[in-house]
């Protein structure tokens, strides 16, 4: 395939965008379900959904739990030691424990704002 630059795209770059949109897609998806379904389309979609965003949060944090030497495995690199906690588990905190207990403020991927772009799309 070409980008609009007449050069070639690796298969992966566009697989890549492709994954990146579905699951922009589905978190608006559920975002606009939250502020505008009622009641009991609210409880069902509850019953489905929490368990896997839970799933994924404790599959990426996981990921990210802090080795022996208090470095996260999946932040650093041979160069530059990330030390716990790293920006997914402040970020995890931040939604899951402080944005509780704080007014929700706009943050750079507010999903409201975003909007998924086709596969072929520039990457940046």
């Amino acid at each position: 395939m070409t980008n609009p630059s007449g050069g070639e795209r690796p298969v992966d770059e566009i697989l890549g965008r492709v994954l990146r949109d579905a699951v922009w897609e589905r978190l608006n998806m559920l975002t606009e379900l939250a502020d505008r379904a009622d009641a009991p389309s609210l409880v069902s979609v509850a019953r489905s959904e929490l368990p896997k965003l839970t799933d994924g949060w404790r599959s990426l944090l996981t990921e990210h739990e802090p080795d022996n030497r208090g470095d996260c495995p999946s932040c650093s690199t041979r160069w530059r030691r990330q030390k716990a906690p790293c920006s997914v588990w402040r970020a995890a905190h931040e939604h899951l424990v402080a944005g509780a207990l704080a007014p929700q403020q706009q943050g750079r991927h507010m999903l409201q704002n975003r909007e998924p772009r086709g596969a072929v799309a520039q990457a940046h």
